[in-house]
C-alpha cells in the first residue's frame, strides 16, 4: 500500500451502502464499492479493488449488517494488506440537528444526538447508527477512531432569516422546526475546490453550488461560509428532483387529503417518490431521459423546463444575497457534471448576470472532466466533481491523528 494511514469510508443509505478506502493525504482510492437492494431478494454488492471490478449477491433479504460482514471477511481477505491500512472510519451522517456544526468522533453522546436527529431524516440515521454498531463489532480495535461526518453541519453558518420558517415560533424553539439543508459535504468541497481554482483565499470566495442529482439541492457560500440552501427541514424541499417534487404549496396536500381522501402515507409517498422528473414524465426519474426526449415529448420537454425554471429562479435569487461580487456558479452531482443540457440551459437564462457560454468547453466537462464551462471575460461558471468520500476520509483521519 502507498499508505499506512488509510480511511474506511461508510455512507449507509436507506436501502444502501457505499464503502470506499481512501488515502487522505493524496486522494488515493484502494477499494470502492456499493451494495444496494436491501431487504429484497437481489440484494446485492459490486466492488473495485486494484482496477478490477467484481459482483457478488448478498443473499435475499440482507441489509447494512450482511453487507459489512462481506466487505470484512470475502474482501478484505483477497488483499490482506487492505485492513492493516485502516487507521480511522469515516461515517457520512445526513442529520446532525443544530447540535453538530462539525464532523466528531464517535461516542455513546454522539451516537444518542443522531438518533435524536433521527425524526428529521427517518430512513437515514436509523441506518448511519447500524453501520457504525457493525463498524464498532467487525474493527474494535478501532472503535474510538470512528468519526461522524454531517451532511447539515456546513449550513449551520446560515443565518436565522435564512433557516427559520413562518410558523409559530415555539414550533422552532421545542420541536427544532427549521430550515437544515443536505448535501453539505458536497457543497462545502465543490466551495473549497472553486476557492482553488479561483485562485482566491476561500474566506473571500462568494460562489453558489449546485449538487444536481437524484437529490438536488443549491446553496449560497459567502466569504466561504453558507449562507443559504434549498432544502429545508428534508430533502424534500427546494429544486425539482428526480422523484421528489422540492418547493409546492403546502395546500396541495390539503387538497389531496380532502378532495381525493388520500392518506398522509399516501402524500408523502407521492412527493417523495412518485413527484419530481418521474412525475412530470410519467416514465423516468432520469434525467438523460428527460435530455433525450426534450423536444420529441411534451412531458419529457416540460420536465426539463420546469427543471431549469426552478434552478435559474433559485441561481437568481441567491445572486443577490452575496453582497453584490459573484464569483463563480459550480455545477456538480451526476446531473451537474454530466448534463451538458441542463447547464446550457440554465446558462443561456442567467445572461443578466453576465454569463456567456462556451459551448466546446461545456460538452468537454463531463463524464469525470471538470472546467470552467463559460468565455473567457465571462461571470465564471465551472462544472467540479465531488468527492464527498474524500471530505469524510480527510476529517476521519484528522480528527484522530
Amino acid at each position: 500500500m502507498s499508505s499506512s494511514n488509510n480511511a474506511l469510508v461508510l455512507n449507509c443509505g436507506s436501502s444502501s451502502l457505499k464503502f470506499a478506502i481512501i488515502n487522505p493525504e493524496n486522494g488515493d482510492e484502494f477499494l470502492s464499492g456499493l451494495a444496494e437492494c436491501f431487504n429484497l431478494p437481489d440484494a446485492r454488492i459490486k466492488w473495485k479493488l486494484d482496477g478490477v471490478k467484481n459482483e457478488a449477491s448478498l443473499g435475499a433479504g440482507a441489509a447494512h449488517s450482511e453487507a459489512i460482514r462481506f466487505i470484512v471477511n470475502s474482501i478484505f481477505p483477497q488483499k490482506p494488506e487492505l485492513l492493516d491500512s485502516i487507521k480511522s472510519i469515516g461515517h457520512r451522517i445526513v442529520h446532525g440537528g443544530e447540535k453538530y456544526t462539525q464532523s466528531v468522533v464517535i461516542d455513546d453522546s454522539v451516537l444518542k444526538g443522531i438518533e435524536e436527529a433521527a425524526a428529521f431524516a427517518p430512513l437515514h440515521n436509523p441506518a448511519h447508527l447500524i453501520g457504525i454498531g457493525e463498524a464498532f463489532a467487525e474493527f474494535p480495535h478501532l472503535k474510538t477512531k470512528n468519526v461522524a461526518v454531517f451532511d447539515t453541519a456546513f449550513h449551520t453558518t446560515m443565518p436565522k432569516e435564512a433557516y427559520l420558517y413562518a410558523i409559530p415560533n415555539e414550533l422552532y424553539t421545542k420541536h427544532g422546526i427549521r430550515r437544515y439543508g443536505a448535501h453539505g459535504t458536497s457543497h462545502y468541497y465543490v466551495s473549497r475546490e472553486a476557492a482553488r481554482l479561483l485562485n482566491k483565499p476561500v474566506e473571500e470566495t462568494n460562489v453558489i453550488t449546485c449538487h444536481l442529482g437524484n437529490g438536488a439541492s443549491i446553496t449560497a457560500v459567502k466569504n466561504g461560509k453558507c449562507v443559504e440552501t434549498s432544502m429545508g427541514l428534508t430533502p424534500l424541499e427546494g429544486l425539482v428532483m428526480g422523484t421528489r417534487s422540492g418547493d409546492i404549496d403546502p395546500a396541495i396536500m390539503f387538497f389531496l387529503h380532502d378532495n381525493l381522501n388520500m392518506s398522509v402515507a399516501d402524500i408523502n409517498n407521492l412527493l417523495n417518490k412518485k413527484s419530481g422528473l418521474l412525475g412530470l414524465t410519467g416514465v423516468s426519474s432520469d434525467c438523460r431521459y428527460v435530455t433525450d426526449n426534450y423536444g420529441k415529448d411534451e412531458n419529457a420537454t416540460n420536465a426539463l423546463d420546469v427543471f431549469v425554471h426552478r434552478l435559474v429562479k433559485y441561481i437568481g435569487g441567491y445572486a443577490m444575497l452575496l453582497d453584490g461580487r459573484l464569483d463563480a456558479i459550480v455545477f456538480t452531482g451526476g446531473i451537474g457534471e454530466n448534463s451538458e443540457e441542463v447547464r446550457r440551459m440554465t446558462l443561456q437564462k442567467l445572461s443578466l448576470l453576465g454569463f456567456e457560454l462556451d459551448q466546446e468547453r461545456n460538452l468537454a466537462a463531463r463524464f469525470g472532466n471538470g472546467g470552467t464551462i463559460t468565455k473567457d471575460g465571462s461571470t465564471v461558471a465551472m462544472v467540479i466533481p465531488t468527492n464527498e468520500e474524500l471530505v469524510i476520509a480527510q476529517d476521519a483521519a484528522r480528527l484522530t491523528a
